[in-house]
């Protein structure tokens, strides 16, 4: 048994969970549990705990994007060197490389879709080593980090049959 690969797999099924309830999950004691999240937490593999929310349902107007960035490096410059830049931005949610037919993902947030395509056009765009931006507003989610959403919803379409 891996305790620190179970122990993180319950965290991210709910992090809410009790200290006791993931020991009696992973037959640790509760001294151990703690431990381990402690161990995890200290070594960075476990950086924050943080609520699923669909935006749909709040009252709050919220707009997200994702984003594809090409680059183009030169001796001096590093992929890292350039995800500081745009990781600094409170907008920016979410930042990986990747690969495929773009180097970078990022997903930004903002109050609109105005805000969202000014960010883009008035701050990473004009990043020197950013070639090309590709920006995909989301229009509805259904799943977020495991979570379903279409639960809930109601399929307002009408019925066909044959």
């Amino acid at each position: 048994m891996d305790a620190q690969r179970d122990v993180l797999e319950l965290l991210l099924d709910d992090a809410r969970q009790s200290t006791a309830d993931i020991a009696r999950q992973t037959g640790l004691t509760e001294a151990e549990a703690e431990e381990t999240i402690d161990e995890l937490e200290a070594a960075g593999v476990v950086h924050g705990y943080q609520a699923v929310v669909d935006w749909a349902n709040a009252d709050a107007e919220r707009v997200e994007a994702h984003v594809e960035l090409n680059v183009e490096l030169d001796r001096e410059t590093k992929y890292d060197d350039i995800a500081g830049r745009i990781a600094n931005h409170p907008e920016v949610e979410t930042l990986r490389l990747v690969s495929g037919d773009y180097d970078f993902s990022a997903v930004v947030v903002g109050d609109s879709m105005r805000d969202v395509s000014g960010f883009v056009a008035d701050q990473i765009a004009p990043i020197p080593e950013v070639t090309q931006t590709v920006t995909h507003f989301v229009m509805d989610t259904y799943k977020d980090r495991g979570v379903d959403f279409g639960e809930d919803r109601d399929d307002d379409r009408l019925s066909v049959s044959p």
